[in-house]
């Protein structure tokens, strides 16, 4: 008589914590990106040598996903990591920004309208804080947007950098520069969405309450 094999049931993998680690190589990868920062500003900004800061940028920005995938491949994530990863997208991109527009690579008005996105949703994560709240889950749109942008910037840079190149360069950087700004601002709707909904949840609370 044949035995049937007993049947197991998964146990699913236990979530990775963050720890309160500093050094660690995910972390030391975004000192390193947020260290190329002031170097692309002064090679951009300066000594205008624009192919090297070119090759900077590309690095620091297409690097995005370095450290949070060596986090997670090495199971050494950590609380400063997962500050110090978005701090780096954002000072690259508000770092590129000024110094495309004193340059005249971008004009204002993509500035403005990218600044202004972020604007907004600072507003909104103080008055999600002033109700006890932190900030809403990321949305992959955002993701994606800021990938995308960090993409463009390198591209804009090479037309101005190598003339030769803008034929090609200039239809495709802004093609992607208009794709981030899109996937920016959808996701910065979903991101107030959410917004809205939980502060509505908190009102329905204090509101039950109260009537209670």
């Amino acid at each position: 008589m044949s035995q049937q094999p007993a049947h197991v049931t998964p146990v699913p993998a236990a979530p990775i914590g963050a720890s309160d680690r500093i050094w660690t190589i995910p972390n030391v990868i975004s000192f390193v990106r947020l260290l190329g920062v002031p170097l692309f500003l002064y090679l951009l900004l300066g000594p205008q040598h624009d192919v090297a800061a070119v090759i900077v940028l590309t690095l620091g920005g297409t690097t995005d996903w370095v450290d949070g995938y060596v986090a997670r491949r090495m199971n050494s994530v950590s609380r400063l990591g997962e500050v110090l990863d978005p701090f780096a997208d954002r000072l690259y991109i508000l770092a590129t920004l000024i110094g495309f527009t004193v340059r005249g690579v971008v004009p204002l008005w993509l500035t403005v309208a990218l600044l202004l996105r972020e604007a907004v949703l600072g507003v909104a994560l103080l008055v999600l804080r002033r109700h006890g709240y932190g900030p809403p889950p990321v949305h992959y749109l955002g993701k994606t947007g800021t990938f995308v942008l960090l993409g463009a910037f390198p591209v804009l840079l090479l037309a101005e950098a190598v003339p030769s190149t803008a034929v090609v360069a200039l239809p495709i950087g802004w093609a992607l520069a208009w794709w981030a700004l899109g996937l920016y601002w959808a996701a910065a709707v979903l991101y107030l969405a959410q917004a809205r909904a939980m502060l509505r949840a908190d009102r329905a609370a204090r509101a039950g309450t109260v009537a209670g």
